[in-house]
């Protein structure tokens, strides 16, 4: 509408087009004149409107020169040039206006923009300003200003030119395309701040990460910084323990930057500590061929790579190479060695180093000291470490906590539980800081010794100082006040934990569940259940097996089949591990058709019987004496290609010994063999007892010693069981020989050989021999029971005894008598 005033008639008037696409003359020439009038009217009004554009321009250009050039800010005249200026307009005329700005006016200028008219510069105005700062060496507000910029905390103009990557890369893009306009030294200082700003004000959020993304986006822009920025950016990286990322940063560097002492060493030491040592070595002696000379720093890294890698020979000769180019050790060298030598376990050459170091001026210090106790104590040198330590004091050096804390881990390993105590209470008299795991090793071993009281103390202790014990030592704890009889006191320490508001994990309420159940403690078992039903902790299917298998225990399967009802309610699937107690427990009780049928039912539910559900079958099949069915269950699982183990085998062996059917019994022992599976004791105890019954004692004989061939000890029953068949025999000097042979090994008879042997000297008629074994096992303080004086009446009397001259302690051995005494009548 604007164009209406100079074109009224052409406005108002418009030619019918049909007029234009006439093709006669006259039309043609009428077309010609007005095309001619309008384009000399229209070129009018665009020049116009430049020229209005171009004082426009101007007149700003004017305004902002003005304002940005002086000494100092005109706050009311810039409030005006705001509020008058689009941000476009002003990234457009900053560049021309750099040379004439003063900087620290430009600032405040920006300053006023942005905090009272949120005013949105561009990225590169603002990096143009940072540059202007510089270049006048006002490095602290330039700082400030890219901190404030790269945090986002300043208001952007975006344009079409900027970099669509993140803000930290967009920042350096525009960085490196307004470097431009300045001086080398400039643009260095620059990269400079910028990568310096990564490396240390944004640390925690990753800074050597976006430092050196930045770092690549500069490089390929050709902005270098400086060396020492540059070892920055590699030492911030090393010390993230990004190594990889280091070497291949040194890589780019060295384009732009020639590498000094500095950037080598550390360029080294990534390669070294990244496991990289043969590279580290191949870029030390680059190093030395572009002249750059190594310090000790240098040294030091590859010595250190070399330790770290096993290679200590090496090592030691790299530290005489040191030496011999006139580089003196440093304290650190000698630690770097003792530290690498002890952890190779090569304890007198870390000592002979730790004798160099002093004889060179360089009394060991504390750290050195604690390596070596620490290296003496791994190696199993608690001794050795204990007169380091005071060798340590003696030389004016006060132990440190870890000085301690080390020691107390030497003495948990080597079991002193009172040295270990007497440590930590001396430590925490003095205030020195004990770590958790000197708390938790001293706890541990207190507990393994059933010192309960002094672990319960420094579980006190921890508290004291904000340590949580965790689960795993709570566990312990409770685990072993149950082992030890503590129920009760296990009980009080878990409400103890909860009043505390520790947090108790399941394992540990598992723990005390499973203590409760062993000890027959229902009860107390139940009210734990319940209580952690009501605090709205959780019960896992481990839980339920616990006391499922705890009712079971004590014949009260209602309740036990009553918690599997619970358990599958809170959405907790039973497994073969719960199927297999309550089958247990029905064979326990004789319910023996009733566990048949609950296996069915459990199979047709989904349950999938692996092979301990299997052994448990087989095994109340054989004990209820149905070997049939526990045959049967066998032969199913190798039709499932399930391997039975020693176990299952063992079930059906004893089974078949006890009913004299001594060939299968054979036969399964081979097939053991077949299948690779190793007979233990248990095994060898029901096939030498089972032949020693049916007279074949020179078979069960051979037996034991195979049975020691393939490394298994025997024990006092399979000696009992070889006796028992050889007095039933009437061999008594083998007898006397393996009893020898008992003694020989340490092995004590018990009860149940003193029974046989009686048994078998009186039925040999040398009752004498009996009444002898017989005070024997009475001053050994092993009591006879009714069956040895069963056997020692009816012989005693057979061989034509004197009843009245008999005497008996109690009733039950009365009662033997009188059964012996009827046997002779009989």
């Amino acid at each position: 509408m604007a164009a209406l005033p100079y074109f009224p008639k052409i406005s108002l008037q418009l030619t019918p087009l049909s007029h234009f696409l006439s093709p006669s003359p006259m039309n043609l020439r009428k077309l010609s004149r007005a095309s001619h009038v309008l384009l000399t009217r229209k070129n009018f009004h665009t020049t116009r409107s430049a020229e209005e554009a171009s004082c426009s321009d101007q007149h700003l250009r004017l305004r902002l020169t003005s304002a940005l050039s002086r000494r100092s800010l005109d706050y009311k005249h810039c409030k005006q040039l705001i509020t008058t200026l689009s941000p476009h307009e002003f990234d457009r005329l900053f560049p021309e206006l750099k040379s004439k700005v003063n900087p620290k006016t430009a600032l405040d200028f920006f300053r006023l923009a942005y905090d009272s008219f949120s005013f949105p510069f561009s990225l590169r105005s603002y990096c143009l300003v940072i540059g202007l700062l510089l270049e006048s060496n006002l490095l602290p507000p330039a700082r400030s200003l890219l901190i404030c910029l790269i945090n986002g905390s300043l208001p952007v103009l975006r344009l079409r030119s900027d970099c669509d990557d993140s803000d930290r890369v967009a920042v350096a893009d525009a960085m490196a395309s307004s470097s431009s306009c300045f001086d080398q030294e400039t643009r260095r200082r620059l990269s400079d701040l910028l990568i310096e700003v990564y490396c240390t004000e944004l640390k925690r959020r990753g800074g050597c990460y976006l430092a050196l993304e930045v770092f690549l986006v500069l490089a390929k822009k050709g902005m270098f910084p400086s060396k020492t920025t540059c070892n920055i950016l590699l030492a911030s990286l090393v010390k993230a323990s990004e190594f990889e990322k280091c070497c291949e940063a040194f890589e780019v560097v060295c384009r732009g930057v020639p590498p000094d002492v500095y950037l080598f060493t550390t360029a080294i030491n990534a390669f070294c500590k990244g496991g990289r040592v043969e590279e580290g070595m191949e870029l030390f002696a680059k190093m030395e061929e572009a002249g750059v000379a190594p310090n000790a720093v240098t040294y030091n890294a590859v010595i250190d790579g070399l330790g770290v890698s096993g290679r200590y020979d090496e090592a030691v000769l790299f530290k005489e190479r040191m030496v011999e180019n006139g580089v003196e050790p440093s304290l650190n060298t000698y630690s770097i060695l003792v530290k690498g030598l002890i952890k190779a376990k090569r304890v007198s050459d870390a000592c002979c180093v730790l004798k160099e170091m002093a004889e060179k001026g360089f009394p060991p210090n504390v750290i050195v000291y604690n390596n070596l106790i620490n290296g003496l104590i791994e190696a199993g040198s608690l001794s050795k470490a204990v007169e380091v330590k005071d060798d340590m004091v003696a030389k004016g050096l006060s132990p440190t906590s870890s000085t301690y804390n080390t020691l107390i881990k030497g003495y948990c390993k080597s079991g002193q539980a009172d040295v270990a105590e007497r440590l930590l209470k001396e430590m925490l008299s003095m205030g020195s800081t004990v770590n958790q795991g000197s708390f938790t090793s001293v706890i541990c071993l207190l507990c393994s010794r059933g010192m309960f009281d002094s672990a319960i103390r420094f579980v006190g202790e921890m508290s004291l100082r904000n340590m949580s014990p965790g689960g795993g030592l709570l566990t312990t704890l409770i685990s072993g006040l149950c082992k030890h009889g503590k129920h009760s006191e296990a009980v009080d320490l878990w409400f103890k934990f909860l009043r505390k508001g520790l947090v108790i994990d399941i394992k540990t309420s598992n723990a005390l569940l499973h203590g409760l159940c062993e000890a027959g403690k229902l009860e107390e078992a139940s009210r734990i259940q319940e209580e952690i039903l009501g605090r709205g902790l959780v019960m896992d299917a481990i839980s339920y097996n616990t006391l499922i298998s705890g009712y079971c225990r004590k014949r009260k399967l209602e309740e036990a089949f009553k918690l599997m009802e619970e358990m599958v309610k809170k959405g907790l699937k039973p497994d073969n591990y719960t199927y297999s107690i309550l089958i247990r427990g029905l064979f326990d009780m004789n319910k023996v058709e009733e566990a048949i049928q609950f296996w069915g039912a459990c199979k047709r539910n989904g349950m999938v019987p692996d092979v301990y559900a299997y052994s448990v079958m087989i095994d109340g099949c054989c004990k209820a004496e149905r070997a049939e069915e526990g045959q049967k269950l066998f032969d199913e699982m190798l039709s499932k290609n399930m391997q039975p183990n020693t176990v299952v085998y063992n079930h059906l062996i004893r089974t078949y010994c006890r009913s004299g059917r001594l060939s299968m019994a054979l036969d399964l022992r081979e097939d053991m063999r077949r299948r690779g599976i190793s007979p233990n004791s248990a095994t060898y105890t029901s096939l030498i007892k089972g032949m020693s019954i049916t007279s074949r004692v020179e078979e069960a004989r051979l037996l034991l010693e195979e049975m020691k061939e393939e490394g298994l000890e025997p024990s006092v029953f399979h000696y009992t069981a070889l006796i028992d068949g050889y007095g039933k025999s009437g061999q008594m000097v083998k007898v006397e020989c393996l009893l020898r042979e008992m003694h020989s090994k340490n092995i004590l008879p018990n009860k149940i050989t003193y029974t046989v042997m009686i048994g078998g000297y009186a039925r040999a008629g040398n009752v004498t021999e009996a009444s002898r074994l017989l005070s024997e096992m009475r001053e050994k303080g092993i009591v006879p029971d009714s069956i040895t004086y069963k056997e020692f009446i009816y012989w005693y009397l057979k061989q034509g005894g004197v009843l009245q001259n008999f005497e008996a302690s109690d009733e039950d051995n009365y009662a033997a008598i009188v059964e012996g005494w009827n046997k002779t009548v009989q």
